[in-house]
């Protein structure tokens, strides 16, 4: 898979993911290892925005991702397992 320029930078943590985090029950480090398990990627609804598309705990899960050009920052927006697609 040919990943988008912006796919090594460094990771920003919004508020929103972290309150997922403690919803449903992964950690940064978890977060972590889904992003470097990544099996694809695409556009999300949202312009500037893009699902990642990963594994944890023998599920899908997908993490919302928004690159910030200007700080070469990814800003992770949310992460869910799949079945909870549409409570983001």
């Amino acid at each position: 898979m040919n990943w988008p320029y912006w796919w090594k930078w460094e990771l920003e943590i919004t508020p929103h993911v972290e309150k997922r985090m403690e919803q449903r029950n992964f950690t940064e480090i978890a977060l972590r290892e889904m992003l470097d398990r990544a099996v694809g990627f695409r556009s999300d609804e949202h312009y500037g925005r893009y699902v990642i598309e990963s594994r944890y705990r023998r599920k899908g899960w997908e993490v919302i991702v928004e690159p910030d050009s200007e700080s070469e920052l990814l800003v992770i927006v949310t992460a869910y397992p799949v079945e909870e697609s549409k409570e983001r």
